[in-house]
């Protein structure tokens, strides 16, 4: 595919300001919301042929979440696209003053392998919604949906407008060695640092997500039965493969050895036969992953699970404990469904150590304590995250999704995904019928007193 030639098509095509019609837009967000619904059991089919996904999880995590965003983005996208008038101050009366939303310009979407259509399709909802061009460069990994992303979209939209560039690292290579507008990746944070350097030698603004080791606080005061429920779901969804999943838990003393004979029993519950690949249950994405995972597992230190299989790249959900903060496993986020426990008795303590370490994408509370919650939240920096529950954040449109400092630069989600991929463009509209001499030459005495007045 000739790169070069296709992001110069999109530059010509976004300036001949086709892409600034709201009009435009929201038909080509109709449209691919239409397309695909119409392309759905191929979706689920080739993400069950990566993952052993099941139908009905791809559709939680996946494909309901973009119908969500193609449906606010169309219900709110002439209200988000129109200008905005803002107060004028004394100074510079008689004026007018306002905001322009303008789009960016041709955008380069680089997805993450573990959501592989939602990560690839929500920031370019976003883009197309602001009114740019998109290249979407999804991942290699999972080649089977990678390869019906880019049959569904090239083969209903101009490249001119939208297409999806398939490849590896060589091919990500070259797309970075074009100017782009904007960029948008999502990954991991050796790989951001990547692109964040590539996009640096042109000046090209970036959005990152990326990881981290997202701490879980569970205090003694919560509800043990439903924090476990909710940690069991939240961690090993899509096989613990989510960059918001808990990564590990900090937990109470006190109640250590409840919560977890509680989880263990939460897990039973939901994987009842987990020795065997089941539709619930989702695979390693591949070898690499597995045997990187399967390292991490310490034998002596397990609690409940650990049982792998190589020849379908199955891990048990496992728990962990007697877990300290010097162990191998707490040094890189774990990106799989293995949980360690690491128990507590001084919580200023622990929110030490965690402000010592990188900040996380996410962080999770189980409490009632309104002051612990409280405390938490105001004394650690994360991107977002939740009091009694874990992941679901993202599914509120309302709330951007972002990281701070390793963990991402930049968020999206709804408005805040229009936001990421549009230049806000500040007027001052002055009348001529009037014009004050206090700023013109000479400067007199006079002159500055009704200055200091004006402005102090």
């Amino acid at each position: 595919m000739d790169t070069p030639k296709i992001v110069n098509q999109q530059k010509k095509f976004f300036n001949s300001n086709s892409t600034k019609k709201v009009s435009l837009r929201i038909e080509t967000l109709k449209k691919l919301k239409s397309v695909l619904k119409e392309n759905e059991q191929e979706l689920y089919t080739a993400i069950y042929t990566d993952f052993k996904k099941s139908k009905f999880e791809t559709y939680l995590t996946e494909i309901s979440i973009i119908y969500r965003e193609l449906n606010d983005a169309i219900r709110n996208l002439k209200k988000w696209s129109k200008q905005k008038r803002v107060r004028t101050n004394l100074a510079n009366l008689p004026a007018k003053s306002y905001i322009i939303p303008e789009p960016l310009g041709t955008v380069l979407v680089i997805s993450a392998w573990n959501y592989p259509y939602q990560l690839a399709l929500i920031p370019t909802i976003s883009a197309l919604a602001a009114g740019n061009t998109v290249v979407i460069k999804p991942s290699e990994i999972p080649k089977n949906t990678s390869k019906i992303l880019a049959e569904i979209i090239n083969s209903n939209f101009n490249s001119n407008y939208l297409t999806v560039i398939e490849g590896g690292v060589k091919t990500t290579t070259e797309l970075l060695k074009e100017k782009w507008d904007k960029i948008f990746f999502t990954g991991s944070t050796s790989v951001g640092k990547i692109i964040y350097k590539a996009a640096a030698e042109s000046l090209t603004p970036v959005t990152l997500e990326l990881g981290g080791k997202s701490p879980t606080f569970v205090l003694a005061d919560c509800n043990i039965k439903i924090t476990a429920k909710r940690i069991v779901w939240a961690k090993f969804l899509n096989a613990g493969q989510t960059c918001i999943a808990p990564d590990y838990l900090l937990v109470e003393e006190k109640i250590k050895d409840q919560l977890l004979l509680a989880l263990k029993k939460e897990i039973e519950n939901a994987y009842p036969n987990i020795k065997e690949v089941q539709e619930n249950y989702v695979q390693i994405v591949n070898e690499q992953n597995y045997n990187r995972l399967e390292k991490l597992i310490p034998t002596q230190k397990v609690y409940y699970g650990g049982q792998t299989n190589n020849e379908n790249r199955s891990i048990a959900p496992t728990l962990l404990h007697n877990i300290n903060f010097e162990d191998f496993i707490m040094e890189d986020e774990i990106f799989g469904p293995i949980l360690p426990v690491i128990a507590f008795a001084n919580l200023e303590g622990v929110i030490n150590k965690i402000k010592e370490k990188e900040k996380p994408l996410s962080l999770y509370v189980y409490s009632k304590n309104k002051n612990i919650i409280k405390k938490i939240l105001n004394e650690i920096s994360f991107g977002g995250g939740a009091i009694n529950e874990s992941i679901v954040q993202i599914s509120n449109p309302n709330l951007p999704f972002g990281g701070v400092g390793a963990s991402g630069i930049g968020s999206y989600n709804s408005k805040a995904g229009f936001d990421t991929f549009t230049h806000y463009k500040s007027i001052l509209h002055k009348t001529t019928w009037l014009e004050p001499n206090i700023k013109y030459t000479p400067f007199t005495e006079i002159k500055m007193r009704i200055l200091k007045f004006i402005l102090e």
